[in-house]
């Protein structure tokens, strides 16, 4: 049975009954032995001597264990008994584990598979692969981590090894507890305490007290009680010591969260005091080893004069007392100088946590500050944002000339640009952590690109430059894909291009590599003829804040972000950007893409070219309510709503829309949240007290993606984050009204 060891957790020396448990089902997991009577007395011994490793582990003589295991691997290579050889191999890579020599565990682990994997077999395949998965996160290496964790996934539902479910789910809750994923690590862990033999009580012990670790991180104290509870009930039955450690520093956390500080202290000595009883075990095996060396040497010396007849027995023992003499004081110096260290060690040890109490601290200060920051900055951003696209798209709808429609256009792409820019400015951290999403519509790559080099003809012009388009004629006119994600790359690239380059050239290149019934695979590369990047510089060059010199950013300006950007988002879409620069020559950058390709509607299937589903007839003379503080935010939406025949009332702050919500009898409620008085939640929370029916959406310039639960908990039945495409801006609308059935679905 697999030992699970808790990343946040010291795990040197595990509970050794559980280690005896391992060892006791290797002995009698083994198949049918050779019928030859060599191959019996030897299979025989080798059993004998693997009680003798469990008899050594109860006594914590882990020198001994691994001397005996060492036996038995030789023994069973001399049989050549495979399946013998890769169980002493895990139990060597477990106990090299528990020691903390992660190097040694992984070669005999590395053994251990191989033999699994010729032998077929699955059930301890998967024990290795997720031992594996916790060795190299201690070390760490956490992507050797994840991919032993996925093998042993893929491996136990290909053939339904039910046995070891539970304990997969809880390395994967304790992998999420590492990444501060606390909501996935809980349901991590409620599948694998589902999935729990109630036999095996001390997994179901480990899983509860990591359910505590995980709601107490959530903040949910009760029922991290409920569950701690059970997990000391079972660690108290079994005399699980080292569980019950861990639940003493847990019950302490909760005493200090309920403010019974005398229980918390009472706790936090039970903690401390096992800890110190684990570091009396650690340093008493320390002590064996010596205490095994020294008999070793001096039965060496005693067989040695024995032999010698020669020598006087005086002499011998002469010998003999000198060596005793010296043996002892040796290791009485050595437990002498033990003492020390580990008084050192314990005193570096406190220090060293009240400074990580202090720093972290400070970072949890930190991070709070930095939130509220970028809330405050992203809502005044996407504010005056919001004025921009909006008025662009109200004069694009009122029959501008062709000259007019192209800068609007320009204006509107830019726009739509700049959004996602600060977007990715905003929260480059999760660019990087590749928690972005792309969407997939339909959309014409030629005008993407034609587009970007309209937006930045004057740029290029006013450095002396010419922009060249080469597109492949053969790449079909619609493609699958996130149109503003390669707007961004591009205008990035040819911007940088642009910078960086003075009376020179800039050529932007799309071509066609492969095509099938489903997709297509394209080229693009856009080259200058600037200045070049050195070849120390090109290796860091996609980093944040990075340029290719001092020089060159007080010469050309910029925030050394574009280039980032570029490589998460290529990253995002599976594909890898290359760099070939030449100092006063200029740079290529070049890279391959896949999208997918649309299928093309005649004229009759989709003759206004309607992405959206959306009913407009169905929404004329619908009487919708804005609450909006911002008079121009007020003027954009209730144009753009009255343009579709949309009747449109404003409200100028929560109060207000209260109180028209209770008087007047609206179809829907469009609401601000940052407004003066009452917010745009707490005026929602209200109207809900006395109408549950209307549909209210959420009309914001706020960030939502770390607090959308507050917006639906509070009554929202939908958001849309301002700016917004006004296709989308109409498709939430039409959804809300039909799903509360003011629509006909």
């Amino acid at each position: 049975m697999l030992i699970y060891l808790r990343p946040n957790i010291s795990i040197t020396f595990k509970r050794l009954s559980f280690t005896v448990f391992f060892l006791l089902t290797q002995i009698f997991s083994w198949g049918q032995v050779s019928s030859s009577a060599q191959k019996k007395v030897t299979n025989s011994k080798i059993d004998s001597l693997l009680l003798d490793a469990v008899k050594s582990v109860e006594s914590a003589d882990y020198p001994k264990a691994f001397k005996t295991l060492f036996t038995v691997k030789d023994l069973a290579k001399s049989i050549n008994n495979t399946q013998r050889i890769g169980h002493t191999c895990y139990s060597l890579a477990l106990l090299y584990f528990q020691s903390k020599d992660y190097g040694n565990a992984l070669t005999e682990l590395s053994t251990t598979i191989s033999l699994q994997q010729k032998d077929l077999d699955y059930q301890n395949l998967g024990k290795s692969y997720l031992l594996g998965s916790q060795i190299n996160l201690k070390i760490p290496r956490l992507d050797s981590a994840s991919a032993f964790l996925n093998k042993a996934s893929a491996l136990i539902e290909k053939h339904n090894l039910l046995e070891i479910k539970p304990k997969l789910n809880l390395l994967k809750g304790n992998n999420e507890m590492v990444n501060k994923e606390v909501n996935k690590a809980i349901r991590f862990y409620e599948l694998a305490f589902k999935d729990t033999a109630e036999k095996d009580n001390y997994l179901i012990a480990e899983i509860s007290l990591q359910q505590a670790k995980a709601y107490i991180a959530n903040k949910n104290y009760e029922q991290a009680s409920k569950v701690l509870k059970r997990s000391v009930a079972i660690s108290k039955k079994n005399n699980y010591a080292v569980l019950n450690r861990e639940s003493f520093q847990l019950s302490s956390e909760l005493a200090g969260q309920n403010k019974n500080y005398e229980q918390a202290y009472k706790d936090l000595k039970k903690y401390l005091a096992g800890k110190s009883a684990i570091s009396d075990i650690e340093n008493s095996s320390a002590t064996l080893l010596i205490n095994n060396i020294s008999q070793t040497a001096l039965t060496e010396a005693i067989n040695k004069g024995v032999k010698e007849q020669s020598l006087k027995v005086t002499t011998i023992t002469a010998i003999l007392i000198i060596g005793l003499t010296t043996l002892l004081a040796l290791l009485i110096f050595s437990l002498y100088k033990n003492n020390n260290l580990r008084a050192k060690a314990n005193e570096l040890l406190q220090n060293k946590n009240n400074e990580l109490v202090v720093a972290k601290e400070n970072a949890e200060k930190a991070s709070m500050v930095k939130a509220q920051f970028l809330s405050t900055i992203t809502h005044e951003l996407r504010t005056p944002m919001y004025a921009v696209t909006g008025l662009t798209h109200l004069l694009l709808s009122e029959n501008p000339t062709p000259e007019q429609k192209k800068h609007l256009d320009s204006l509107k792409f830019s726009g739509e640009y700049l959004l996602s820019l600060i977007n990715n400015i905003l929260d480059l951290n999760k660019l990087e952590a590749n928690k972005v999403e792309l969407e997939e519509t339909s959309f014409n790559l030629r005008k993407r690109v034609e587009d970007v080099l309209f937006a930045l003809e004057k740029s290029a012009k006013d450095k002396g430059n010419k922009l060249h388009l080469e597109f492949d004629e053969d790449i079909p006119p619609e493609l699958l894909g996130d149109p503003l994600a390669i707007s961004q790359i591009l205008i990035n690239l040819v911007g940088n291009a642009v910078k960086f380059t003075r009376d020179g050239q800039v050529f932007v290149r799309v071509q066609k590599i492969s095509q099938s019934k489903s997709d297509i695979g394209l080229h693009l590369e856009v080259e200058d003829t600037g200045e070049g990047i050195s070849k120390k510089k090109q290796k860091n060059i996609f980093q944040n804040f990075t340029q290719g010199s001092v020089a060159i950013n007080r010469k050309f300006g910029g925030t050394g972000l574009g280039l980032s950007i570029v490589k998460n988002l290529l990253d995002l879409m599976d594909s890898e950007i290359d760099l070939e620069s030449t100092l006063g020559k200029g740079s290529v950058f070049k890279f391959d893409i896949k999208y997918n390709l649309a299928k093309s509607l005649t004229e009759n299937e989709n003759p206004h070219n309607i992405i959206y589903d959306v009913d407009y007839v169905a929404l004329e003379n619908r009487n919708i309510l804005v609450v909006e503080d911002n008079k121009i935010n007020q003027m954009i939406t209730k144009k753009i709503l009255e343009k579709n025949k949309i009747i449109c009332d404003v409200a100028d702050n929560g109060e207000i829309a209260v109180e028209k919500a209770r008087t007047s009898s609206f179809d829907l409620i469009l609401m601000d949240i940052h407004m003066p008085g009452i917010s745009g939640i707490e005026a929602t929370e209200k109207i809900r007290t006395f109408n549950m029916e209307i549909p209210i959406i959420a009309l914001t310039a706020v960030t939502i993606d770390d607090n959308i639960d507050d917006f639906f908990v509070a009554g929202f039945n939908d958001i849309i984050p301002k700016p917004y495409k006004v296709e989308e801006f109409f498709q939430k609308i039409h959804n809300a009204l039909k799903k509360t059935k003011v629509l006909n679905s």
